[in-house]
């Protein structure tokens, strides 16, 4: 009897023991997409069509302008002159026309002189309002809109759509469609780096800046994209000149990152609705004593949960990666700021670069210490769940060869082009959701139920 007892004790033992780290890897998608060559649209597509009359404002994009959500920045590019930095507004039952004034700036790229680009910052705005507003003063005018979001607040609803690797092929134009025609209405995109891969082409065909901004106008004119810097917008290229990265998308794309006193636009945070948003760079130096590491140290003391419950991180090289492509290319990052993101409770991690889609476990590998041994990831329900969004239909293609076995900490992952939505519903849920191209505007992929990790510290289930 006693050793029917010792032995039970024993087995219970080991279950607990395994319980803690895993029952199984996951599930690898059944889902085979069809084997095709992703095919970049010509210059001439209907997508990138300059919009007619002289000097007509273009490539027309908006952001979060300061730290809270009442205020946007506006930028646009004129071609033929450089025109007016006059932004005109009004909110929508109102019928006072208020004027905002921007800047301007240009750039030369190897043998391409940009546009006159032009950005303006729309201050002191009221929340949960519609507004208009019109650019391309004195020449030929567009008018487009926006809606700010509620005030902030820890109950407060809000749904952000996810996109990373978008491109300008024609996947890439499905994948905007259907994140447009998706019944969950996202309010903002949370944007996960690698625009638009003009350094793909030769001598970083920086035309292709001016098609993408075209191409994704019909976005991002209308609600904000949130940026995170990509490894495709570093542009650096020695063997043309051009030594300075960064330099077009500096020059094209503009974030509040003084407001969240941070010293670069590579990294800072905003607040909006219920959510606190921390953009990382992968691409700039991250390591003890850098600016970067310096700011986040700060940076998430900061975060009041009683007031932002949901706090989101976005990157573009993720931590947790099973495919074999660009495997492993986060891991100096993760081991600098993992115990940041596990003590801080960061719900979910955002990421792109590797060209496919992966949901991971709520995990940890923040145990090891050189000498112990302990290097394998365990379930960790103070940790973050860890999304890979790749999937937007750039020119490389996906990302078809994954790791074998799967891994322990992988929840789910397919390779297909796609998108996501991020559904919050309160402080404490959140409804999170994947689409990929192939199926119907309301169909799910992959979905999941997140219990916020400072309200509700309770583990999720993480079935597909």
């Amino acid at each position: 009897m006693g050793g029917v007892l010792w032995c039970t004790t024993v087995l219970l033992g080991v279950l607990l023991l395994n319980s803690a780290l895993f029952v199984n890897g996951g599930s690898t998608s059944s889902f085979v997409r069809k084997v095709e060559k992703t095919i970049d649209m010509p210059l001439e597509s209907d997508v990138f069509r300059t919009p007619p009359g002289y000097n007509a404002p273009q490539q027309v994009h908006i952001t979060q302008g300061d730290q809270v959500g009442k205020a946007v920045i506006v930028s646009w590019v004129t071609m033929d002159e450089p025109g007016s930095n006059t932004v005109s507004y009004w909110a929508q039952n109102s019928k006072t026309k208020r004027k905002a004034e921007g800047f301007l700036t240009t750039y030369r790229f190897y043998n391409y002189s940009s546009g006159f680009i032009h950005h303006c910052n729309i201050s002191h705005l009221q929340y949960n309002t519609k507004y208009y507003y019109e650019v391309g003063i004195g020449h030929t005018p567009r008018t487009f809109s926006f809606t700010t979001p509620p005030e902030v607040g820890p109950d407060v609803p809000y749904t952000f759509g996810l996109i990373g690797d978008l491109g300008q092929s024609y996947d890439s134009n499905i994948t905007l469609t259907h994140y447009e025609m998706n019944p969950t209405k996202g309010q903002t995109v949370l944007f996960l780096g690698d625009i638009s891969y003009a350094d793909q082409y030769p001598n970083h065909d920086n035309r292709r800046w001016d098609t993408w901004g075209r191409f994704a106008e019909r976005s991002t004119a209308y609600q904000p994209w949130i940026w995170t810097v990509g490894n495709h917008e570093i542009d650096f290229a020695p063997e043309i000149g051009e030594n300075e990265p960064f330099k077009p998308y500096n020059h094209r794309y503009q974030v509040p990152y003084k407001s969240s006193q941070s010293t670069s636009p590579f990294w800072y945070s905003i607040k909006r609705a219920s959510a606190h948003i921390i953009v990382l760079a992968s691409y700039s130096a991250y390591g003890k004593y850098t600016p970067q590491y310096k700011w986040l140290e700060k940076e998430f003391p900061k975060v009041n949960r009683t007031e932002t419950p949901w706090l989101i991180v976005l990157m573009h090289s993720p931590w947790y990666n099973s495919y074999n492509y660009h495997y492993m290319e986060g891991e100096t990052m993760r081991v600098m700021y993992e115990s940041w993101f596990v003590k801080y409770k960061v719900d979910v991690v955002f990421a792109g670069h590797v060209h496919a889609y992966e949901r991971s476990e709520r995990v940890s590998n923040i145990a090891y210490n050189i000498v112990n041994g302990i290097c394998q990831p365990v379930k960790d329900q103070s940790a973050p769940v860890y999304i890979t969004i790749g999937d937007g239909g750039n020119l490389e293609g996906l990302a078809t060869n994954m790791t074998e076995p799967q891994p322990e900490y992988s929840a789910f992952r397919e390779a297909s082009f796609g998108h996501a939505t991020f559904d919050i519903k309160n402080r404490t849920h959140a409804y999170y959701a994947w689409h990929r191209n192939q199926d119907g505007y309301a169909v799910t992929a992959d979905t999941m139920w997140f219990l916020n990790r400072y309200w509700k510290l309770e583990e999720e289930s993480t079935s597909t």
